[in-house]
């Protein structure tokens, strides 16, 4: 077997919901940063990308023809350069990740751009086909940014719960309480504005005209002004506004690479040493890290007590929070040093690979063994182990 390796990590700045990035199609995300992993790496020739990988949890709007191959011709690359788009919902940009990684190490590829895009503010409404020619009412639209839509009603209701609901599911189950959660979000603002003001982001981040930096952050947000928050999934709930992900548009790539194709690039950053996923209840969809990073560290042959850092998507404080819980060898101050997706927003088919390349640029400065992990929707979880190259 191969080895595999990222050669390079590069992501937009992240737009929350209908704000700066709401003009920019998904295609055209995808392209930019396709184009910034071309245009960082002059040494690689174009045409020598055996395959391009996107993640995409939504698919039915602009996106909807391959993102990844269009990305492609959007970007300017060599109309011989294949692209195939990915949906593990939440996991797919790692997902995206993690088979460009397994076609190098199989022979298939030497080398291949990975990522993921989501534009959660310009997902379509979608409208079901009607049941029978002509019909009159009973008709209705879908939005399609996140959650169900067009329920197939053979499905159990335990195996259809809501996110938000099942964020609160796990508050119950852990007992994580709202100033828990309120705490957590805030160390997520304030962790990811220290990294912004110290140049961290600089490396990975391709500034764009409608943004320079993470929309979401906000720096001014204060214990107090959290716990005034309303509950938004049950009356008498701890998940706010304030605790959980918003709703956001971003896109991430990565380049991966055998060992010609990282000798040829000369700067190799990090080399991709296991990954596992696992499936859980639907309802308990919050808890999948927790299996996948254990066997994604037994994969690799390491403990917690052998990481640097540990990237883990903040869907929810108390998503998290729970994760953590049943991780208790490892050190809690090593998570998400740089902010999370509370701060800093999850841009569906995104994330997993913007938390792959933040790991990437972390490991680069620091050296050693990391992991990045994201729950899934529907009950799943994903996780991989890095090595600084």
């Amino acid at each position: 077997m191969n080895r595999s390796f990222i050669l390079d990590a590069v992501r937009t700045p992240i737009g929350r919901h209908r704000r700066a990035l709401a003009s920019v199609r998904p295609d055209d995300l995808a392209a930019a940063v396709v184009g910034a992993v071309r245009d960082r790496s002059p040494q690689l020739d174009p045409a020598g990308i055996d395959d391009v990988v996107f993640g995409n949890a939504n698919g039915a709007g602009e996106e909807n023809r391959d993102v990844a191959r269009m990305a492609v011709l959007l970007a300017g690359l060599p109309e011989s350069v294949p692209g195939t788009t990915v949906n593990r919902l939440c996991g797919s940009g790692m997902e995206a990740v993690v088979q460009a990684a397994r076609a190098v190490e199989t022979g298939d590829a030497s080398l291949v751009v990975a990522g993921g895009v989501e534009s959660m503010t310009r997902a379509p409404w979608v409208m079901a086909k009607t049941e029978e020619p002509f019909q009159r009412g009973g008709l209705a639209l879908a939005d399609t940014a996140l959650g169900w839509r067009l329920v197939n009603p053979a499905m159990r209701d335990e195996w259809t719960v809501g996110l938000g609901e099942g964020a609160e599911i796990l508050a119950d189950e852990f007992g994580i309480g709202r100033e828990a959660q309120d705490a957590f979000a805030l160390r997520s603002h304030r962790l990811a504005h220290a990294a912004w003001e110290a140049g961290r982001f600089d490396d990975e981040v391709l500034k764009l005209p409608e943004l320079d930096r993470d929309e979401g952050v906000r720096p001014q947000s204060s214990l107090e002004a959290l716990a005034a928050l309303r509950p938004v999934f049950r009356p008498e709930g701890t998940v706010t506004a304030g605790n959980a992900s918003p709703l956001s548009d971003g896109a991430a790539a990565l380049v991966i690479g055998d060992e010609a194709a990282a000798e040829a690039h000369g700067r190799p950053l990090a080399r991709i040493v296991a990954r596992a996923v696992v499936g859980v209840e639907p309802r308990r969809y919050g808890i999948g890290p927790v299996e996948a990073a254990r066997k994604a560290l037994a994969r690799a042959g390491i403990g917690w007590s052998d990481l640097t850092a540990v990237e883990l998507n903040e869907a929810y404080a108390a998503q998290a929070l729970a994760c953590l819980s049943q991780w208790p060898e490892l050190d809690p101050a090593i998570v998400n040093r740089q902010g999370g997706a509370i701060a800093m927003g999850h841009p569906l088919g995104c994330s997993g690979a913007r938390l792959a390349g933040t790991l990437v640029w972390q490991l680069h400065r620091e050296g050693g063994y990391g992991l990045a992990a994201l729950c899934i929707g529907v009950g799943q979880g994903i996780a991989m182990v890095l090595e600084a190259a």
